[in-house]
């Protein structure tokens, strides 16, 4: 099947094109979009488009500009709508690199479109579509969390008819893998449902969730809070190769079936298994991250492959920044899950996804009174970030100039990870880390 094409309608309902092990050309892509779009009754609608922020690997320009070119003249409004969940905004100019128009050529390139950004802080862009009760977070938790939790969403949302929902699927750390519902929550959520979400996928920690297919329990949690959007929804969810905007997959239909569809497609593309466990990784992230809190995926994506006691080096000199957009993070510091389970009282005033962030660029250990914290695997950042900042977060440090990356991709039992944070490096079958 890795150079096949999957069958234009698949098992779950999903129409698709393209499939692991090929390359999609960009007139397969818009005949695709202009079918598919063709088949639903939009004439005289308004549409809100989510789309991922910069931090994702997408052919955006050109998914943007063939649902565009298939919705021109149909539609009544059409809005574009960056689904950042608690990322930092991105402006004009970077909405203009990122969707392919010239600053301030929106009107040139797309008229008619509107391009906003999702702003979980501010109360006024959110609308309230009613509350998740205690017993069914239970339910969906398998009891890890129990209480109400209101579910807030971007006006834009129920400002519009119809939300079709346009971005890549990866393996994720806190759902298994990202993409279709996952757009509404959390990129377009309130802060509640982020919060919750978060840690939940924390609690469960992120060596257990990340790229597992199908429903986890953090997925059926999304899928429950999108089950009461107003507006009708549709997906066209995409898998590209990682690091670059060649296409291999894309999948349309409702939100589920065509995440379903892409996600077993990830599964094949963006996996990659390694037979023996690797003592030190020398993850180099990309220039799109340009935080720790985008860039931790350069930890939890190499995370399963390593031994206990091993190292993960995350390297990226562009960095100066833990979390623009999160200040506390330097108050509660990079600690493993148990650290504020058995500390519950005193964290649990702060954010809950900052603290799940905590845990997942911390990784997996232990905590107790009588021994302290001991982690499974030490995380040195190789960063712009000053030293004393790095420590004082409970975190390794290494002068970035230091770095021999000859010297690392020549070593035994070490390995190096260009382009960091979408490819998942997880160990065959029956092999351990220890």
């Amino acid at each position: 099947m890795a150079h096949e094409d999957i069958e234009a309608s698949s098992p779950d309902g999903a129409a698709a094109v393209g499939g692991p092990g090929r390359f999609l050309a960009g007139d397969e892509v818009e005949t695709f979009i202009h079918e598919r779009l063709s088949g639903v009754p939009l004439d005289g609608r308004s549409v809100c488009m989510l789309v991922p922020d910069a931090t994702r690997s997408c052919p955006l320009p050109l998914l943007v500009r063939s649902v565009y070119s298939c919705l021109k003249g149909r539609v009544s409004r059409l809005t574009v709508l960056v689904a950042l969940g608690t990322h930092a905004a991105m402006g004009a100019q970077a909405h203009a690199r990122h969707l392919g128009y010239r600053l301030g050529g929106l009107d040139e390139t797309f008229p008619g479109m509107r391009v906003v950004d999702h702003a979980c802080w501010d109360p006024g862009s959110l609308v309230t579509l009613g509350t998740i009760r205690a017993a069914k977070i239970a339910d969906l938790s398998n009891g890890a969390i129990s209480q109400d939790v209101p579910v807030r969403v971007n006006r834009a949302v129920v400002d519009h008819e119809v939300t079709l929902i346009v971005g890549p699927v990866f393996p994720h750390e806190v759902v298994g893998f990202s993409g279709g519902n996952k757009y509404l929550f959390p990129g377009v959520s309130g802060h509640e449902f982020i919060d919750v979400s978060h840690w939940l996928g924390a609690l469960i920690t992120s060596a257990d969730i990340i790229g597992v297919r199908g429903i986890t329990p953090v997925r059926a949690l999304i899928d429950e809070a999108a089950s009461m959007v107003p507006s009708e929804r549709w997906a066209f969810c995409a898998v590209n190769a990682s690091e670059s905007n060649g296409l291999h997959f894309l999948a349309f239909g409702e939100p589920t079936a065509a995440w379903q569809a892409a996600a077993d497609v990830s599964a094949q593309t963006h996996i990659r298994y390694l037979n023996t466990p690797v003592r030190k990784v020398l993850s180099i992230l990309p220039r799109k991250y340009d935080d720790m809190w985008t860039g931790a995926k350069g930890f939890y994506k190499v995370e399963p492959v390593v031994a206990d006691g091993g190292q993960v080096v995350i390297y990226a000199p562009h960095v100066t920044e833990l979390a623009v957009t999160h200040p506390a993070v330097v108050d509660i510091g990079y600690h493993c899950r148990d650290f504020y389970v058995k500390q519950w009282d005193r964290f649990k005033g702060y954010h809950w996804g900052d603290l799940a962030h905590s845990t997942h660029l911390r990784g997996a250990g232990t905590y107790s009174d009588l021994d302290g914290e001991r982690a499974r695997v030490t995380v040195t950042l190789a960063t712009g970030i000053p030293e004393k900042v790095v420590r004082s977060v409970n975190l390794d440090y290494l002068d970035p100039s230091t770095i021999d990356l000859a010297a690392w991709a020549g070593e035994e039992g070490s390995l190096v990870v260009r382009g960091a944070g979408e490819q998942l490096y997880r160990l065959s079958s029956k092999v351990t880390p220890s």
